[in-house]
């Protein structure tokens, strides 16, 4: 089968269409004939350093990267009971771990997969994953209909799904974009949209229930700012936070870091909420498989509005 390979630390320069073993499947597991790809920043960033690939991957290469995929299933283990051949399934596969996703085939475990709604095609299924559960299992149980929310870099991959999310679930949300995202945020659900560019969040905001993070560092830490006594921040960027959350639990308020985890359960409820119409992904570009290196260049860029998408 064809993959996309990595055989040793670099950039987008580095990844190579090579022919591979298909992958054989454990008795929990389906093989998925992939037909869409949704690249993010967990995908792009580790590859400069052998030291994050070694440790996310182990020391053998090549690596196939990534973990966000949707497609049929043309194989089923012997002890899976959700699937069958031809099934049009999406998931994240195998996170913390290794996804293999940059292939034509991938050996998933069928607690990691749910089945497609039908009313979405493979590229917003695909996009519809990372992402979208860091967006859920950061929010969910931890906001009330009426709290305000703030959700930073709300155009982004997890932002534009954080914000409907949480207005989904009646809360009133804050968010930070450019101005020339400002109509886009709106549209999906962001009740006030502030310019990054020429307004300061911790000026304009106070008595914030819940910030969802994405960005860490001084933006942590002003998002501590406008949370009110016994809020809570929570951020997608746990590394060296310690400060911040000492600082925080002396004004009573909590910063948490949350790493997102492979579910099958987790993405049925994204697949119910694809269903009724109250997430939607937005499918900034999309890329042919042989043009890998050009996306991994379009999210490095990190100016993305949704999801970047390679297709089979």
């Amino acid at each position: 089968m064809k993959a996309i390979i990595l055989e040793k630390a670099g950039g987008p320069e580095n990844l190579h269409l090579a022919e591979v073993a298909k992958p054989s499947i454990k008795d929990n597991e389906v093989l998925v004939a992939v037909k869409a790809i949704s690249l993010n920043p967990a995908d792009v960033k580790p590859k400069y350093q052998d030291k994050m690939l070694n440790m996310m991957y182990g020391e053998k290469r090549p690596v196939i990267l990534g973990w966000d995929i949707a497609g049929t299933v043309t194989e089923v283990g012997t002890d899976v009971t959700n699937f069958k051949i031809g099934d049009k399934v999406f998931g994240m596969v195998n996170f913390p771990g290794v996804g293999n996703a940059y292939a034509e085939f991938v050996a998933a475990p069928e607690a990691h997969l749910a089945t497609m709604p039908d009313n979405v095609s493979f590229e917003e299924a695909a996009a519809t994953t990372l992402a979208a559960l860091t967006a859920l299992q950061i929010l969910e149980e931890r906001i009330n209909k009426g709290d305000k929310v703030l959700i930073q870099a709300g155009s982004g991959g997890v932002g534009h799904f954080a914000i409907q999310i949480a207005k989904a679930m009646g809360a009133f949300v804050n968010t930070t974009a450019s101005a020339k995202n400002s109509a886009f945020v709106k549209s999906i659900g962001a009740d006030n949209a502030i310019d990054y560019h020429t307004e300061k969040f911790e000026e304009i905001l106070s008595d914030i229930d819940f910030v969802l993070d994405t960005q860490g560092g001084k933006v942590l830490e002003n998002s501590v700012k406008v949370l009110k006594t016994g809020g809570t921040a929570y951020t997608t960027l746990g590394m060296d936070i310690d400060d911040v959350k000492a600082s925080a639990k002396k004004e009573n308020k909590t910063v948490s870091d949350i790493l997102v985890h492979s579910s099958a359960e987790d993405m049925n409820t994204l697949k119910g909420m694809l269903e009724n119409g109250s997430i939607k992904p937005n499918i900034y570009k999309t890329f042919a498989f042989e043009d890998m290196a050009a996306a991994h260049t379009e999210v490095e860029k990190g100016r993305t509005v949704g999801k970047v998408i390679v297709t089979l």
